[in-house]
């Protein structure tokens, strides 16, 4: 069971990165074309800003080339070791599974980003409060 106050939490809930409180994005459904990578601007519980500066999250494309890899191998080790078909369907198996879980790697790779630059604070909700009444 994952606990609050570990990244491996608000990578794979997608909650806030600071207070783990709330979800980053507008939407839970993940196969909503329009909504996928739809995120809150702010977290209402603590204020964390989720976009730090224009153009933050194009460095997620480097997490999700290698999430994307992750998930080729295993297509592949499932299909061609475990289930024993041939080169060409390992092939297609790989291919279906990057088409089925993209929107779960976009949203893990934005996750896991994020995580590398704020970290979690138990008591950020307090002070978020404090800074936006100063």
């Amino acid at each position: 069971m994952l606990k609050k106050g570990n990244r491996l939490y608000s990578i794979l809930t997608g909650s806030c990165p600071r207070c783990h409180e709330e979800s980053m994005y507008t939407s839970k459904n993940l196969y909503d074309p329009r909504k996928t990578l739809k995120m809150n601007e702010t977290c209402s519980h603590c204020g964390t800003r989720y976009k730090i500066e224009p153009s933050f999250f194009y460095g997620a494309m480097y997490v999700s080339y290698g999430v994307g890899t992750a998930f080729a191998v295993a297509a592949f080790v499932i299909s061609f070791l475990f289930i024993g078909t041939g080169l060409k369907t390992a092939f297609f198996a790989i291919m279906g599974t990057l088409i089925v879980f993209m929107p779960v790697i976009m949203r893990v790779s934005r996750n896991i980003w994020i995580n590398f630059f704020i970290k979690y604070q138990p008591d950020a909700e307090k002070r978020g409060k404090k800074a936006s009444i100063s």
